[in-house]
């Protein structure tokens, strides 16, 4: 386990931060635990962009995370209390992939373009929204009006376009390994995660904190 980091960050005292936001968002039983530190620290590292720390993990500013492990790891209220992290221009959103699904089926593809083309305004200028995907292949493929549609993966296409175009990043959580990926979503969709994120994974053994 890496516990060294050159850095001018006291990364032991975010940890503490982070647990003490994750006990006030989750509940008195939040912990982070110690086998979970390489982990956090890329994280860490990322949200804070620390460029030293980044560089030394191989993780490029200007992707996303892609965060993959099983069920039951944290990878939900990782992210979420990441967020709390960040700065203010780096913020995002969290949405479940699965309330997606269910917005596809009572609004059809009005919600694609919502989430891969919508603008809000900053400053008198059109900025697209930040996001986090989170459990990514949980939802299913649904149909609208007799029409299938792959929902996800419409969504991550359209957030490669913004990402080449506009530079806006996109965040992702998965139970699936690359080769669920590719299963679930298609070649297309895997390739252009690769250079949409940074893929930052625990161990498939990581122990389910649910239990």
């Amino acid at each position: 386990m890496q516990t060294e980091i050159k850095t001018h960050y006291n990364y032991s005292e975010v940890i503490v931060w982070l647990e003490k936001k994750g006990v006030e968002l989750y509940g008195d039983h939040f912990k982070i635990l110690e086998t979970d530190y390489p982990i956090i620290y890329k994280l860490i590292a990322y949200f804070l962009k620390d460029e030293q720390t980044c560089f030394q993990y191989g993780i490029n500013l200007k992707k996303g995370i892609l965060l993959s492990g099983p069920v039951g790891c944290g990878k939900t209220s990782l992210m979420t209390i990441m967020k709390h992290l960040t700065k203010t221009e780096h913020k995002f959103s969290v949405k479940p992939c699965r309330d997606i699904s269910f917005e596809f089926i009572q609004d059809g593809y009005e919600v694609i373009h919502k989430y891969s083309e919508d603008l809000r305004l900053k400053g008198g200028q059109p900025a697209a929204l930040k996001y986090c995907f989170d459990d990514l292949g949980v939802e299913q493929n649904l149909k609208y009006f007799g029409n299938e549609c792959n929902v996800m993966a419409e969504i991550l296409l359209s957030r490669y376009d913004i990402f080449t175009t506009k530079k806006i990043q996109t965040h992702i959580t998965t139970n699936l390994s690359a080769s669920e990926i590719e299963t679930h979503y298609g070649n297309r969709v895997r390739s252009r995660l690769r250079e949409l994120c940074n893929l930052i994974a625990y161990d498939r053994h990581a122990t389910d904190k649910r239990k």
